[in-house]
């Protein structure tokens, strides 16, 4: 004889025992063998509108090994009885006891699954306020078969399991909209980023033919392979990529390739099930699913394993991607840009990376100059650095630049490009002391590795003289005409009513004035 208020007290405890409601299943197991001959327990749901049944968690030797939640669709006589007792769950038993797996219509798709057919099983249907849940399967392989003594202890069980289904479904919906709720987080600060603006310097100088190319593929979907030395701003111009497309309202993912283990790789960029290795102890979306709709940066793509390389191919060719112990293909939509300082071609050779993965990333190469190849951006990087950097250190004013400084900085050969000379800036500003900036640890200056550019003879070097003097060379070149064919508009590709105010914020004559246009210009040089 069953103490069955104890029973039921023992089990419920059991079964309330973790937010984790297979840890929670395996505890019920235990204490249920004491009384039933079941050797697992599987809860489930089933969703109508696919027609498949569920099983979200287990217990037992069986199903160790399996990774849940684990789908199996019906037959269509199947549906057709689910459905009956989903309509008129009061009209059928609570219980069903099952002699022998394969002979009953429900259990079906457990054989083929879990080869399993001579088993015998209880099946309890779980009900909570009238409405159809899920149900418990418990199984036994063994030639003791359930008794009706054993369906009625199981029984009694139906609200404690109905209400934890009920709990998981509700904290699983709560872990997949956190998981939105950080997608949406994300691309709120791209946007607020890309209001701000990522402000490419040196996009209408040294950076001018990148931006050409940017414009050109942005609103396509095709994979961009940025390549160019460390530090030369490729998260810059991916970012400019990203905010120029079609794409610009979904999520802009990056990933760096070098700072993610080895180990945790195929996690990080596919996602994995529950259960998948030890620690997975919920499902997680890797990157790629949550770049899904946007874009999707591979910065220091040569850093891949040869095994991440395959099923990188394999997302750019079927755009899909299998989560870590998976079994279903999960469709993507997304743009990858990928990124290296490396050279991939030599890789090739070496057999360190795929040529076919190559050949895939490269449709639209964009190279980015390294800064000592761009010296003519270099004073307008550094007002803008200083700028910048003055404002995030709370500075009142601004420090000037020191008679010789930008000298310093002309002749320096930057192996670290653009982020060294941010990191200088910087560094001076905090040493400076409201002193006029100086560079003087840049080391040893090595001779010029390239003609110096033209730039103004004067130390003063403020962004909108320098911006003034360009126009002025280029209005030159057109005789004073801004629009037309010919006008200074065009070469500075700029459109001319875009120019005019440019223009007159720098006092500049036009139009009307631009006979004056010659004296202006004989002013300015003659400062």
């Amino acid at each position: 004889m069953v103490d069955e208020n104890e029973f039921f007290r023992e089990a419920t405890l059991r079964i309330c025992s973790s937010l984790e409601i297979e840890k929670a299943l395996w505890n019920c197991l235990t204490y249920l063998q004491d009384f039933i001959p079941a050797e697992t327990i599987l809860m489930n749901v089933y969703d109508p509108g696919l027609g498949v049944i569920e099983i979200v968690a287990g217990a037992g030797g069986q199903v160790r090994n399996i990774p849940f939640p684990f789908r199996m669709p019906m037959s269509h006589a199947a549906r057709k009885i689910i459905d009956a007792v989903r309509a008129n769950p009061d009209g059928v038993s609570q219980v069903t006891t099952v002699d022998r797996l394969a002979d009953f219509e429900l259990s079906k798709p457990f054989v083929k699954n879990f080869n399993i057919p001579d088993a015998s099983a209880l099946v309890l249907r779980l009900k909570l306020e009238g409405r159809f849940l899920g149900g418990i399967v418990a199984a036994n392989r063994g030639q003791e078969k359930f008794t009706q003594d054993h369906a009625r202890l199981l029984s009694l069980l139906n609200e404690p399991f109905a209400i934890a289904l009920s709990n998981y479904l509700r904290y699983r919906e709560v872990l997949q909209l956190k998981d939105l709720i950080a997608d949406e987080n994300r691309y709120l600060h791209d946007e607020i980023r890309g209001q701000v603006g990522d402000e490419i310097v040196g996009a209408g100088f040294g950076l001018r033919h990148v931006m050409d190319m940017v414009r050109q593929v942005a609103p396509l979907s095709s994979p961009v392979l940025l390549l160019g030395e460390t530090g030369t701003g490729k998260e810059v111009i991916a970012t400019a990529i990203h905010n120029l497309s079609p794409r610009k309202a979904g999520p802009f993912i990056k990933v760096n390739c070098g700072a993610i283990p080895e180990t945790l790789m195929d996690s990080e960029l596919f996602g994995h099930e529950k259960g998948a290795f030890t620690g997975a102890l919920s499902q997680k979306r890797g990157r790629f699913e949550r770049a899904n709709g946007g874009t999707i940066f591979l910065d220091e793509i040569g850093e891949l394993t040869s095994g991440v390389q395959v099923r990188l191919l394999r997302v750019l060719q079927e755009k899909e991607i299998e989560r870590v112990g998976g079994t279903e293909p999960i469709q993507v939509d997304i743009r990858v840009i990928a990124a290296t300082h490396r050279n991939l071609e030599t890789m090739l050779t070496e057999g360190k990376f795929r040529e076919d993965l190559y050949f895939r990333l490269k449709v639209f190469p964009i190279v980015i100059p390294p800064l000592r190849d761009r010296l003519a951006d270099i004073p307008i990087l550094v007002q803008y650095f200083m700028q910048r950097k003055a404002r995030e250190m709370g500075l009142v004013q601004i420090p000037t630049l020191a008679s010789k400084a930008i000298d310093r900085l002309m002749n320096y050969q930057w192996p670290g490009n653009v982020r060294e000379l941010q990191n200088a800036v910087e560094r001076a500003l905090i040493l400076s002391k409201g002193k006029p900036l100086v560079f003087d640890d840049l080391g040893e200056m090595p001779e010029k590795m390239t003609a110096k550019p033209d730039l103004p003879d004067e130390d003063s070097l403020a962004l909108d003289q320098v911006v003034s003097r360009h126009i002025l060379r280029v209005l030159e070149i057109t005789g004073g005409q801004v629009g037309g064919r010919n006008g200074a508009a065009k070469l500075l590709q700029l459109n001319p009513s875009t120019l005019r105010q440019k223009m007159r914020k720098l006092h500049i004559p036009f139009g009307k004035r631009a006979g004056t246009f010659r004296k202006f210009q004989e002013e300015e040089k003659a400062k």
